[in-house]
């Protein structure tokens, strides 16, 4: 018997998305199938460009397509697949808000400072970038700003159109900090309504576009200002960063029991500093290691990845020019890309799932 199309589509809804659970066809993943003698052409559509899966499932098409035509007693087809990338994410309900073109809002949050949040935040965001995905990000520490230095924006003046700020285009991402609108050593002495309407600005008067990720780098600590600019957004999740050492462990639990109260999904938790790697190639682990991937286990959470540290990650935020950092060594390189690419995983199961719950709780 000859293989047609129908045979190729029950073959592919035999075929199921490792991370959702059901099947490419009732997915509507499947935007193709073409059978032309002995060949077959199959476009599939991700749910996001940094798929970790995709491999995977392009096997399971071939192994179930070639399955199908050796049951109906047809030749070995030549299987061709084609992948493409739409993220799915909140339907927004006002046309001409600035977040409408936006599909998922990422908070980044620790429970404490220092632990290398900013730089976790421009390395999901410059990593999924590279990986084809349209990025924003946020810079939400509106007394301590840090991403002018890091994205190296320091020549870049801001301009506007209206009452409407056009954001900073850098290594592939839209980007924006208050650090760009005022006297760079003018100290930021604001009570937190003072802060709390900077931020807000900077999130609804940036001229965003349409976006798959929009990440914003939260101001440390589970105090008045990180849980009030969380509830100001429409979040898909947020991230939680962490070293390796106990009391990091510690702050970041209160972190994530914050976002928790607010009925915020923690998509997972990232160990950085992980380990300290030499130009030699050795690796130290400073601060201990592992301590963050057991706090997510025991708390139930998702484990995004562990980022190591270099001396040329420090030189290129000092540089601003952190698009370097996946060219340090090919260890780096696949720490950095399998943090995206779990990131990616978890707002796709997410979307898929119908969880997205933006925050309502009232703090007075």
């Amino acid at each position: 018997m000859r293989l047609e199309k129908t045979h190729v589509m029950e073959a592919l809804a035999t075929v199921q998305d490792p991370d959702l659970g059901r099947d490419l066809v009732s997915l509507n993943m499947i935007k193709e199938a073409v059978v032309r003698d002995k060949n077959v052409h199959v476009h599939v559509e991700l749910t996001t460009p940094a798929c970790p899966m995709k491999d995977r499932i392009r096997d399971d098409i071939v192994n179930a397509i070639t399955e199908k035509a050796k049951g109906i007693g047809s030749d070995e087809p030549v299987v061709e697949i084609e992948f493409s990338a739409n993220v799915k994410g909140r339907e927004s309900g006002q046309s001409d808000s600035p977040l409408s073109g936006i599909r998922h809002v990422i908070a980044v949050g620790a429970g404490k400072g220092g632990v290398g949040k900013s730089s976790v935040s421009v390395n999901l965001a410059i990593g999924l970038a590279r990986m084809g995905a349209r990025v924003g990000l946020l810079d939400g520490d509106i007394y301590g700003p840090s991403l002018e230095t890091m994205l190296g924006l320091d020549d870049m003046a801001p301009t506007a159109r209206g009452n409407m700020l056009d954001p900073f285009e850098v290594a592939g991402i839209k980007a924006m900090t208050i650090a760009k609108l005022v006297d760079p050593e003018k100290p930021m002495i604001w009570r937190g309504p003072m802060a709390h309407k900077a931020f807000s600005q900077l999130l609804n008067q940036t001229t965003w576009g349409e976006l798959d990720y929009l990440f914003v780098d939260l101001p440390p600590g589970t105090g008045d200002v990180p849980l009030s600019l969380a509830q100001q957004l429409p979040l898909t999740g947020s991230v939680i960063v962490c070293t390796p050492q106990r009391v990091a462990q510690d702050d970041a639990r209160r972190a994530v029991r914050m976002f928790q109260q607010l009925d915020v999904h923690v998509l997972g938790v990232v160990e950085n500093m992980s380990w300290f790697e030499a130009d030699d190639g050795k690796t130290y682990d400073l601060f201990g290691k592992g301590g963050a991937e057991n706090m997510a286990s025991a708390m139930n959470l998702p484990f995004l990845g562990a980022v190591p540290m270099h001396m040329n990650m420090r030189i290129n935020a000092d540089n601003g020019t952190p698009a370097a950092n996946f060219d340090i060594n090919e260890n780096i390189t696949k720490s950095l890309n399998h943090l995206c690419e779990s990131l990616a995983q978890q707002v796709s199961i997410t979307a898929m799932s119908g969880d997205l719950v933006q925050p309502t709780i009232s703090v007075r």
